[in-house]
């Protein structure tokens, strides 16, 4: 059997956020215990270096439908994660919007049992919106792990700090209620 066959596959979903420019930090360090396969918004893919993306993971982006017939590029996934995760993809996602991939695939991911976890990057004033909110609620009702990537404190600047991407990885290898199946290697 080879290494890839061994490891659990991770869905990365990116969503269109200055964040994402950092994205190759979460799958870096993701590729230790998983392989990995990327699912960008339309939007986001202006936000990363998706050749990059492209190398390190060693599979396409993904980002539109694939035709009928074509054959599945990435096998179905043992977790999913969504880094950054913006206020437009959490509110869809929560009324059950599936107009993009990266939409399609994250309401099918509950229907399919497997942990997944989000890392929003959503500003004060949106994340206070009453929709977003209820969003929130209605897919932590769901077993969506959330997490906050900025509480390590202000930055220098002024803003919120540094985005900590493995908190991504992290809510992926607590078992939550009785969907849960076992996401990837316990640390």
């Amino acid at each position: 059997m080879s290494e890839h066959a061994e490891k659990p596959f991770l869905y990365v979903v990116v969503c269109a956020a200055g964040v994402a420019a950092d994205i190759g930090t979460l799958i870096t360090a993701a590729l230790r215990d998983w392989e990995v396969g990327v699912i960008a918004t339309p939007q986001a893919l202006g936000f990363f270096d998706t050749a990059d993306v492209e190398q390190r993971t060693g599979r396409p982006i993904r980002s539109a439908w694939r035709s009928p017939g074509d054959p599945r590029p990435f096998p179905a996934p043992d977790a999913v994660t969504v880094a950054p995760a913006t206020f437009n993809t959490v509110n869809k996602w929560a009324g059950g919007i599936s107009d993009t991939l990266a939409l399609g695939t994250l309401c099918e991911a509950y229907g399919l049992g497997v942990p997944i976890s989000v890392l929003p990057c959503v500003n004060e004033a949106l994340a206070a919106h009453p929709a977003y909110r209820a969003s929130v609620e209605r897919l932590g009702g769901m077993g969506v792990r959330f997490g906050d990537p900025y509480d390590g404190g202000p930055s220098e600047e002024g803003g919120r700090g540094e985005f900590r991407w493995e908190r991504a990885l992290d809510l992926l290898t607590r078992p939550v209620g009785p969907r849960a199946r076992r996401a990837g290697p316990r640390r």
